[in-house]
């Protein structure tokens, strides 16, 4: 069953759930991560000090909303829109992500955050 989370992204909340996989459990297990986030088109990304390898969601291409995991860089990702290698309107990664959880709330107001914006997710 999904776990519910809050995120904070530039003093704006939103509210979405983490998936019921390993992964997105260990992830949940870290909270509360704070972070300063990095802007890669329509992605925000963030350091975080969960690590490990991709597993069964593992994809490049995501829905819009998707919370995810790179392992490359030990990143948790914000799909919210097209990325610098998207292909039309899509939210492609640079490389496979795990798809950890997912946004409830809507994510539009996500295009106004700037690079370097604080982050935080709590449970």
């Amino acid at each position: 069953m999904p776990t519910p989370i809050t995120v904070e992204v530039a003093g704006r909340v939103y509210q979405a759930e983490l998936a019921d996989t390993p992964f997105a459990r260990k992830v949940y297990k870290a909270l509360p991560i704070a972070a300063r986030g990095n802007r890669w088109g329509e992605e925000i990304y963030f350091s975080t000090p969960v690590s490990g390898g991709l597993d069964e969601t593992a994809d490049d291409v995501v829905p819009v909303g998707t919370i995810g995991y790179w392992p490359p860089g030990k990143a948790i990702c914000f799909f919210f829109g097209p990325t610098p290698v998207s292909e039309d309107d899509e939210c492609r990664a640079a490389s496979p992500v795990n798809q950890i959880g997912r946004f409830l709330s809507d994510t539009e107001s996500l295009k106004q955050a700037p690079d370097g914006a604080e982050v935080v997710i709590t449970a």
